[in-house]
């Protein structure tokens, strides 16, 4: 699968859940005495489309990469996970109704309490592998048009 169909793949499936998340925030407001739906069904809708645009552009920067084909698959499928796993943390902290804020001592999950270096360091990898991901295709695309 070349860098392009696979942006092209995620920014599918994150648009199919942005619109799945859409339906269920809407029955959630529509169903709530407050007209209001759990704040992570919420997030989860908002993250899912815009990671889906998020996809498109990383697409739009693959033929500028300065890597090789396996490279550039790397450089845009790190962060294409790290947006993945973010909506579906998002997803079942929405299900699960079990917090208002993940990053907020004690990280909660379900009935259980996550250890910080697992919530931390979590987010210090999602932070490298998309910032780094990009950068590299960013790099090229400057290295083009010097």
């Amino acid at each position: 699968m070349t860098a392009e169909t696979l942006c092209l793949l995620a920014a599918g499936l994150f648009f199919m859940t942005a619109l799945l998340t859409g339906w269920w925030k809407y029955r959630c407001i529509a169903s709530s005495e407050t007209a209001t739906a759990p704040v992570y069904v919420d997030i989860a809708h908002r993250t899912a489309l815009m990671y889906s645009f998020s996809a498109l552009l990383l697409r739009e920067f693959v033929p500028f990469s300065p890597l090789d084909a396996a490279g550039t698959r790397w450089a845009v499928g790190v962060p294409l996970l790290f947006f993945a796993l973010a909506i579906a943390t998002y997803v079942l902290h929405g299900m699960l109704r079990d917090t208002d804020n993940q990053l907020r001592s004690p990280h909660r999950l379900g009935n259980r309490t996550l250890p910080g270096i697992a919530i931390h360091g979590f987010m210090w990898a999602l932070a490298i592998g998309e910032i780094g991901g990009f950068a590299i295709l960013l790099w090229g695309f400057l290295k083009s048009i010097v």
